[in-house]
């Protein structure tokens, strides 16, 4: 994770400052390992992205985006929060051709709705338990 002057933030973006902060405070409790990896997303205002990361080696074990191509094309026309349970589907899937099957899920710092949400229900329909 970078090094973040958070008084600095705080000036330029007071909003992106305190999601920094709050994500800080999640990854204090929250770390992934080889038995349950971390599932990290992180959404800009157009896509989505999440990763299944295993802390102790700092690998990243499986990926996906709304950005990527087969999901682009299978999200093309639909609202953000229908591509986001898409990327969750597809993350699980490549999540269990690496051989995870369970995760723990961090939600960096955003609170728990939306997007953010439609991916974690779309990784459980997928087969990730968390």
């Amino acid at each position: 994770m970078r090094k973040v002057d958070l008084a600095t933030l705080r000036r330029k973006n007071p909003k992106e400052a305190t999601r920094l902060k709050r994500k800080l405070g999640i990854r204090k409790r929250v770390e992934g390992d080889a038995v349950r990896p971390r599932l990290s997303v992180f959404r800009s205002a157009t896509h989505i992205y999440a990763q299944v990361i295993d802390d102790n080696l700092g690998t990243t074990l499986a990926a996906a985006s709304s950005l990527d191509k087969a999901i682009r094309d299978a999200i093309k026309g639909k609202k953000k929060s229908d591509a986001a349970k898409e990327v969750g589907k597809a993350l699980a899937e490549r999540a269990k051709k690496a051989g995870v099957a369970a995760v723990v899920f961090d939600r960096n710092g955003f609170r728990y709705h939306g997007r953010i949400a439609a991916v974690a229900d779309g990784a459980r329909e997928g087969g990730l338990s968390f």
